[in-house]
């Protein structure tokens, strides 16, 4: 292989593998600081319209939340939240998610479209998270080992 393409080829799959590893540290970081500290509710799922958000394995979300108690006026009027939650990355949507079911999230009282899945409700997120991270360490080692190559 020609010195420069090594090269290229190395730098671009390190730099990958490390961005990926970042992602998924604060994925993962994100999704268990929204479980502990976050308040707890039951979304419902809506259905969608338009094509591209039927194809998205992540289902949308509806649910109410007041505003912070704090705010300068005394009548609170709750607020509607459409969103998907994060870390939810199957192939395809689960059958349990269909339009009109309950599901059961956290989600950050300050933020409240930053959701997740409470953790009754996830499946194999671990493991999902894990073929990432080892995604990211193989295309991080591979643009590694390139580089070492090139210049050893």
């Amino acid at each position: 292989m020609d010195t420069t393409t090594a090269t290229v080829g190395g730098l671009v799959l390190a730099l990958f593998g490390g961005v990926l590893l970042l992602w998924c540290a604060a994925e993962v970081r994100l999704r268990h600081r929204v479980r502990r500290r976050g308040a707890s509710t039951v979304a419902t799922v809506v259905a969608e319209d338009e094509a591209h958000g039927q194809l998205d394995s992540a289902p949308l979300l509806s649910f109410s939340v007041l505003p912070p108690a704090g705010g300068s006026g005394t009548g609170r009027i709750a607020e509607l939240v459409l969103t998907r939650p994060r870390g939810h990355t199957p192939l395809r949507r689960p059958d349990r998610f269909t339009p009109g079911a309950s599901v059961r999230i956290c989600y950050d009282p300050r933020r409240p479209s930053r959701v997740v899945l409470a953790a009754g409700e996830i499946g194999r997120a671990a493991v999902a998270d894990l073929l990432w991270s080892v995604l990211g360490v193989g295309c991080l080692v591979a643009g590694a080992g390139l580089l070492t190559a090139v210049n050893g």
